[in-house]
């Protein structure tokens, strides 16, 4: 059986919900991906183009720091890596973990949360960009998902 690495970044808790969920039905490890300067309220508020949320997603190139590292990334063949979705995409701290990470010749399958927003243009840009590594498939959740959501979508 392959050992999971559950990472996730979560800005409001809804993400840290569901990745503690699918922690605990797939025996997988939890690491939070962790900004290095957490994001507050004012941050995260998409309806000002000042904010921090705002600038990093206008720069795609941006990288925010991340507070802590994978010590042990060699033990784990399944990396499942979740976000909520911002503008349609992955936040861009998902970028910094990815090259942060050597997560080449392991499974990779991503998971988000939104209210309305599907993964699939976060998870078809994510597997663009980084080509090299192997990409399996991605699913959206609610905060109420269930064993049998988990269940259907990853094993």
């Amino acid at each position: 059986m392959s050992k999971i690495l559950v990472s996730f970044f979560s800005a409001s808790g809804i993400t840290k919900e569901v990745a503690i969920k699918i922690a605990e039905y797939t025996g997988g490890d939890l690491f939070e991906i962790e900004p290095a300067r957490k994001y507050t309220n004012e941050d995260l508020d998409w309806t000002n183009k000042q904010s921090r949320s705002s600038r990093e997603m206008s720069n795609l190139s941006s990288r925010p720091e991340i507070k802590n590292k994978v010590s042990n990334l060699s033990d784990y063949d399944t990396i499942l890596i979740g976000f909520p979705v911002w503008w349609d995409l992955a936040p861009t701290i998902i970028n910094t973990f990815i090259e942060e990470n050597n997560l080449e010749n392991k499974k990779i399958f991503c998971f988000a949360t939104s209210g309305g927003s599907s993964v699939s243009n976060s998870f078809n840009i994510l597997k663009n960009t980084y080509s090299n590594l192997d990409f399996m498939s991605a699913k959206r959740f609610s905060s109420s998902v269930s064993d049998s959501d988990i269940k259907n979508w990853i094993m």
